[in-house]
């Protein structure tokens, strides 16, 4: 069973997904990974939807990306959209946020496929405690860096 479906609406988007991988892979959730295009494969995606055993989708598209919308559409479990940047990255961020009533789609920043990543865990930590407890501490490692950082500068330039 994989418990996040990361569709990519192109092989070019996997830089994007990438990000999501390694947080995934960060915290031991399984997971699958697919290309499939809302315009140019729709029913690949309604497959890939309507077949899958995923808990949470993470739909990863460019330009008018309307593919974390389509797979909306065909699951009522979360989709995490992620916009892909571009030439002209508003069509991309508005087409994923303005989705129509009663077909919501959890939206991150752009390229953002950590964040989108680090969102389906902590959708799966509801039910999960162990993956409350990894989230808690991937968060006071970020914590840590930060001060670590602070420090760092400060000794740099002499304070």
């Amino acid at each position: 069973m994989s418990a996040v479906s990361i569709i990519m609406g192109s092989k070019s988007d996997l830089p994007v997904a990438e990000k999501a991988i390694n947080i995934l892979k960060k915290f031991d959730v399984s997971f699958d990974i697919n290309v499939a295009s809302a315009h140019r494969t729709p029913h690949r995606v309604e497959e890939l939807v309507k077949g899958s055993d995923a808990d949470v989708f993470i739909a990863i598209a460019g330009l008018s990306a309307a593919l974390p919308g389509v797979v909306a559409s065909f699951t009522t479990k979360p989709v995490i959209g992620v916009p892909v940047s571009g030439a002209i990255n508003f069509d991309a961020l508005l087409s994923v946020v303005q989705m129509p009533p009663g077909i919501p789609v959890a939206a991150v920043g752009m390229d953002r496929g950590d964040n989108a990543a680090t969102l389906a865990v902590e959708i799966l930590s509801v039910k999960d405690s162990s993956l409350q407890e990894k989230l808690r501490a991937y968060r006071q490692e970020q914590a840590d860096k930060v001060l670590a950082d602070s420090e760092k500068l400060r000794a740099d330039l002499g304070f």
